[in-house]
C-alpha cells in the first residue's frame, strides 16, 4: 500500500506541481481577478509553446542519457534564417520545411560529434551554443532581420485577443506532443531510446547500434528545435540573433520538473509539457505580481536545483 502511494505521487508529481503554483498565483489580492481568466490562460499557453516543442525534443536526449546546451542558440539561428528566407520572398511551407531542416542539420552535427569523438554531449553542445549564436549574429549581420509581412506572423496569436481561439502554435505543440509520446512508448525506436538511457553499455551488447541511435536522436531533436525557433520568429516577427539566450535552461528544467532523470532512462512526454506549463505560468504569475526579472531568474534557479534534487532522491529510492 506505501509502495502504491509513493508510485502515485511520483507519477503525479508534476501535476500537483502545477496546481500548487497556480494556486499560488492564485491567491494575493494583486493577481486573483485577472490570474485565473480564460484570457490568462489563453496568454500561458501562447507563452508555453516554443519551451514545450523544445522540451519534445530535450526530453528524447535525456531519456537518452545526453544533454543538448544549444537550444537557445539554434532556436535564435533557425529564426533568423527563416526571417531572411522570407525577406527572400520564400513560401510559409518550403520556409517551415527549411527551418526544421536547419534545425536538425545542427542535431546532425551534434549527434555525430558526441557518437563519433565519443565526448561527453555536454562539451559539445557547449561549443555548437556558441557556433551556432555567432552564426546567427553573421547571417543577421548582427542586427534583427525584419521583413514586410507573413502568414507566419499568424502562428502565434489569434485575430481576437479576447475570442477562445486558441493560436495554431498551441495545437502544433499538442499535436507533436502525443505523436512524441506514441514514438517513445510505442516504438522500437522508442525502446530503444529508454534502452540506451538505462544501459549504454547493456543496450549495445543487445545489438542495439548506439552510435546511429544517438546521431538520430539530436538530429530529431534538433528538428523540434527548429520549429520551436519558427514559432519565435512568429512571434516576434522578426528575426533575432540575440533572442533566447538561457532559454535552454527553461526546457532543460520543464523535462526535469516533468520526472526525467538527468542518469536517462527515465521521462514522459506528459511530463515534460506540464513542466512547460509550471515554467510559464511561474513567469506569467511572476510578471502579475510585479516582480523584477532578477527576481523572476532566481525563482527559476530554485526551482531547477529543487526539480535536480527530487530527481536525486527518486534515484537514491529506487537503487535502495
Amino acid at each position: 500500500m506505501h509502495a502504491t502511494l509513493k508510485t502515485i505521487l511520483a507519477k503525479s508529481g508534476p501535476f500537483i506541481g502545477l496546481i500548487l503554483v497556480i494556486a499560488f498565483f492564485s491567491l494575493p489580492t494583486e493577481t486573483r481577478e485577472y490570474f485565473l481568466t480564460y484570457n490568462n490562460f489563453k496568454i500561458i499557453f501562447t507563452q508555453t509553446v516554443i519551451v514545450a516543442i523544445g522540451a519534445l525534443g530535450m526530453t528524447m536526449i535525456i531519456v537518452s542519457g545526453g544533454i543538448d546546451l544549444s537550444v537557445g542558440s539554434t532556436i535564435a539561428l533557425t529564426s533568423v534564417v527563416g526571417a531572411l528566407l522570407i525577406q527572400h520572398g520564400w513560401g510559409p511551407i518550403a520556409v517551415l520545411l527549411a527551418v526544421i531542416a536547419s534545425g536538425g542539420l545542427i542535431g546532425l552535427l551534434n549527434g555525430s560529434a558526441i557518437a563519433g569523438l565519443r565526448m561527453t554531449p555536454f562539451i559539445i553542445t557547449l561549443g555548437t551554443l556558441g557556433v551556432a549564436r555567432g552564426s546567427a549574429k553573421w547571417l543577421a549581420d548582427n542586427q534583427t532581420v525584419n521583413y514586410d509581412s507573413s502568414p507566419l506572423n499568424s502562428w502565434m496569436t489569434t485575430a481576437n485577443p479576447f475570442s477562445l481561439t486558441l493560436p495554431t502554435g498551441v495545437w502544433v505543440a499538442l499535436v507533436l506532443a502525443l505523436l512524441t509520446s506514441l514514438l517513445l512508448r510505442h516504438t522500437v525506436f522508442g525502446r530503444h531510446i529508454f534502452a540506451l538511457g538505462s544501459n549504454e553499455a547493456t543496450a549495445r551488447l543487445c545489438g542495439i547500434a548506439t552510435k546511429r541511435l544517438k546521431i538520430l536522436i539530436y538530429v530529431l531533436a534538433g528538428c523540434f528545435f527548429g520549429l520551436a525557433g519558427l514559432f519565435q520568429l512568429s512571434r516576434l516577427r522578426q528575426g533575432d540573433p540575440t533572442v533566447a539566450v538561457g532559454l535552454e535552461l527553461d526546457i532543460i528544467a520543464a523535462v526535469i520538473i516533468g520526472g526525467a532523470s538527468l542518469s536517462g532512462g527515465v521521462g514522459t512526454i506528459l511530463g515534460s509539457m506540464i513542466g512547460a506549463l509550471i515554467m510559464a505560468v511561474l513567469r506569467n504569475g511572476s510578471q502579475q505580481m510585479g516582480w523584477p526579472t532578477y527576481f523572476q531568474e532566481i525563482i527559476i534557479g530554485l526551482v531547477i536545483i529543487v526539480a535536480v534534487f527530487l530527481d536525486r532522491l527518486r534515484q537514491g529510492r529506487a537503487a535502495a
